[in-house]
């Protein structure tokens, strides 16, 4: 008895098994443990509470106000504390549900992109160790609901351009257009993850580098290759990007953004109608551009090349007691050095090994478009190594070759988070930078999962190290983004480097 073949026309993802769910349930319950705990640890307002948590309540009290940037973040915070009062868990609770909820997304876009459990489950494990994402989530600030909303709109686009027709293709596109509009509706740069997949859909259509185009037979197939013939979908999930017309990216997810950003204003303007929604732009866009740079505007303003290297952290909160019994004092003059057994600090800083890895990641996965750009012949080279290489497998580069448009999509949308802030000379922040900090933590999860693949041992044990070295810095560096009490000899040794105070 034959086995007929499988029609080409027909692709089906692949099961994804059990495990998978597990680790991803596990992933969640640290990152909602880590965000929740200890939430109302500092009875004051930190850092930008002072406006968003007012502007929150300002909104339950009908109390007009002029504010720089659009209102859903505000609304969300006041739905806080509409349902738990003006205090820390009231203002701050909605922000660590949000942030939690950041490592899920990361996880749902990278298997979306790729069809691997573990790079996908590894992308979202580095999301959770992370501590800027964390320091945000744990406060009333709005910069997790650009993230949150930017890529729940990025994972709808992936997920609708996974149908290529029918109603739920339809509906995924719908939701995408709402997650961008919200995501605008928070803050106008999270236009960026919008900005990221159009040009990513840009260079597959205008290079051809259609996922379809890439085989790996061209360079040597993968054991796994070879045992069972793959089918497109599996073989090369993202080349559906490109398959979405020019109308659904770039007018109908656009429209119905913009729908949403229109009505999310309508609330804000009926208590503040000193402006109108075309007048309220202009005076927000002109606070932005009165706002200077510098130590004399804050302490804490750092310049957009810094970011990458980790060389300016923003103090959130930061007090000293004499012991752990008494309250902390809030009010009044600070207690002296030399008085002080225990500190109290919050660092907005990212975990230092985690995130000096992902800077050498996005780096080396930047360089690999460029050579591409520049017309390198990387297929050809590939082909070389590939008969140098044992038993026809390439090392590393087949790896890379393999995996190009999933490293084209990371490195455009790295690029469009950040290439903004190129240009902006008003006075900016380490946080700035977290959009396209998420992508280059995804090109470093996409190098561990490449080396651990790899047939060499020291790649295997190289990839160990940076998960240990992540996770360590994690926990070194955790009381500083919970705001633990340590000693000042502690937190001195967590301070290392000179700008970072």
């Amino acid at each position: 008895m034959t086995q007929s073949k499988a029609s080409p026309s027909v692709s089906f993802p692949p099961v994804i098994p059990v495990w998978f769910w597990v680790a991803l349930l596990g992933l969640w319950g640290i990152a909602l443990g880590l965000r929740f705990w200890g939430l109302e640890r500092f009875n004051t307002l930190v850092f930008d509470e002072i406006y968003f948590a007012k502007f929150g309540q300002n909104y339950l009290t009908h109390t007009p106000f002029f504010d720089a940037h659009p209102p859903l973040g505000k609304y969300l915070i006041a739905l806080g504390i509409w349902l738990k009062g003006y205090n820390p868990w009231g203002y701050r609770w909605m922000n660590a549900l949000f942030g939690s909820s950041i490592p899920l997304l990361i996880v749902g876009i990278g298997y979306q992109l790729t069809h691997r459990c573990r790079f996908a489950l590894l992308a979202g494990a580095l999301a959770v160790l992370d501590g800027l994402l964390l320091v945000e989530s744990r406060y009333g600030l709005i910069n997790i609901y650009v993230l949150t909303f930017g890529l729940l709109g990025q994972w709808f686009v992936l997920l609708s351009s996974a149908q290529r027709r029918g109603w739920t293709h339809w509906l995924w596109l719908t939701c995408a257009g709402l997650s961008f509009g919200a995501a605008a509706a928070t803050k106008w740069n999270s236009l960026g993850f919008l900005l990221g997949l159009y040009l990513c859909w840009g260079i597959f259509r205008l290079s051809n580098l259609s996922l379809s185009n890439f085989r790996l037979s061209q360079w040597g197939k993968s054991r796994q290759a070879e045992e069972r013939p793959l089918n497109d979908l599996e073989r090369n999930p993202g080349q559906s990007l490109e398959r979405l017309s020019i109308f659904k990216l770039f007018f109908f997810i656009p429209l119905v953004g913009a729908l949403l950003y229109r009505l999310a204003w309508i609330p804000h303007l009926l208590q503040n109608p000193e402006f109108d929604f075309v007048q309220v732009h202009p005076q927000m866009f002109g606070y932005h551009q009165r706002v200077g740079s510098g130590a004399d505007i804050h302490p804490y303003c750092s310049n957009w090349m810094s970011w990458p290297l980790l060389l300016r952290p923003v103090s959130y909160f930061y007090q000293r007691a004499t012991s752990l019994a008494e309250p902390m004092p809030m009010m009044g003059p600070p207690l002296p050095a030399e008085k002080a057994q225990y500190v109290y600090s919050v660092y907005a800083t990212g975990n230092p090994p985690l995130w000096w890895g992902t800077t050498i990641a996005i780096a080396l996965v930047l360089g690999l478009c460029l050579l591409q750009v520049f017309g390198q012949t990387v297929g050809q080279a590939g082909q070389r190594m590939s008969r140098r290489s044992p038993r026809g497998e390439s090392s590393a580069l087949s790896l890379y070759l393999q995996d190009q448009p999933l490293l084209i999509y990371v490195a455009t949308s790295y690029i469009a988070n950040l290439l903004p802030w190129l240009s902006i000379s008003r006075c900016a922040f380490l946080y700035h930078y977290m959009p396209a900090y998420l992508f280059a933590s995804m090109a470093l999860a996409w190098l561990i999962d490449s080396w651990l693949s790899s047939q060499f041992l020291s790649f295997k044990i190289l990839a160990v190290v940076l998960v240990l070295a992540s996770i360590a810095g994690f926990v070194f560096w955790l009381p500083l983004f919970l705001g633990l009490p340590i000693s000042p000899e502690a937190w001195q040794l967590r301070i290392w480097l000179p700008s970072w105070v």
